[in-house]
Formats: structure tokens, sequence, C-alpha cells
């Protein structure tokens, strides 16, 4: 039984190992490190199959241990949290809207790390986003993506300044709520 349970990781090995090295060297600039983090999901691979914990997908289950490797080798290196991100901002237009996208991700300059937290938000944004409600969504890109005023979004759409910035508030509302794990995530020592 044993000698079987080896056999079948071996072949999952096999089988897996080229599409998952070029997964996390996709991800990880340094060629040790994603050597590491393909030597860890293969250990734990080892691992569960030595307790016996059985495994529906196992390539599903390799992508996401090397997912989570790799957000854990940038969460040791990275320089800065966000640790002001969920802070509100006030201007003219809006009492209660979050910062300026600029602000809330990582600058595509700051190293590999940073880029690769930058792709994650963005990713999440988009989808968090593309949840919202059509009025919402189509308020909140306006004013907080494309940079526009709520008096231009009036007078282009015919719809009241106030109703606006209600829309806009139950947007930041949901995508703050929506993306309260993400930053969570990046956030922990």
């Amino acid at each position: 039984m044993a000698l079987e349970q080896d056999q079948r990781i071996s072949e999952v090995v096999k089988r897996e190992r080229s599409r998952l090295r070029n997964f996390i060297r996709r991800r990880v600039p340094d060629p040790r490190d994603a050597e590491d983090i393909l030597q860890d999901v293969f250990y734990e691979l080892m691992e569960v199959n030595r307790l016996l914990m059985p495994i529906e997908h196992v390539t599903g289950w390799l992508f996401r241990v090397a997912r989570n490797r790799i957000t854990d080798l940038f969460r040791k290196q990275r320089p800065e949290s966000f640790s002001d991100t969920a802070v509100a901002r006030n201007d003219d237009d809006d009492d209660d809207e979050l910062l300026v996208l600029e602000d809330l991700v990582p600058s595509p300059d700051a190293g590999p790390e940073a880029l690769y937290a930058r792709k994650v938000l963005l990713d999440e944004l988009e989808l968090a986003i593309d949840e919202l409600p059509e009025e919402q969504r189509e308020v909140f890109v306006a004013h907080e993506l494309e940079g526009r005023s709520f008096k231009e979004i009036a007078a282009e759409t015919g719809v009241s300044v106030n109703t606006l910035l209600s829309r806009k508030r139950y947007a930041v509302l949901h995508l703050r709520e929506r993306l309260q794990s993400i930053y969570d995530e990046f956030t922990k020592a």
C-alpha cells in the first residue's frame, strides 16, 4: 500500500513539475526562491499523503498551495505595509470615499513583490467592481477611476449630485466590505 502511494506521488510530481515550476517562475523572479517554493509544495503533498488525507483535485490543490507559498514569500519580503489604506479621506465632493486608487496599491516600480501584490489587488478590485449594481458601478468608475466630478456626471446623466453621492457611497461600502479579506491577508505580519 505504501509503495503504491509513493508511486502515485511520483507520477503526480513528474506530471505537474514543469507546469508548476513555470507557474511559480512567472510570479517569483528569483529562481532560488521559485525552486524552494516548488520543493515546499511537493513536500506538503508528501506530508498530506503520509497523513492519509485525501485530495480530490491534486492539480488544483498543488497550484493553490503554490499560490499560498508565493504570497507568504512576498509577505516576508514586503518592505512596507498598507497600514493606512483603509482610512477615508474628505473632500468637497464626498465626505466618505476611498483613497485614490494609486494610494491603495503598491507602485509598479517598487520591485517584484510589490508588482505581484499590485496585480492581485487590482484583479480583486476589478472583480469587486463588476459585482456592483450598474448604477453604483457607473458612478464609482466615473468618479474614482476616470476622475470626473459629480457635477460633470450629473450634467451628463441628468441624475442629481445627491443621488450620485448616495450611489457612490453604497459602492464604496460594498467595495470596502468585499475587499477587507484581501486587505487583511496582505497586512498580516
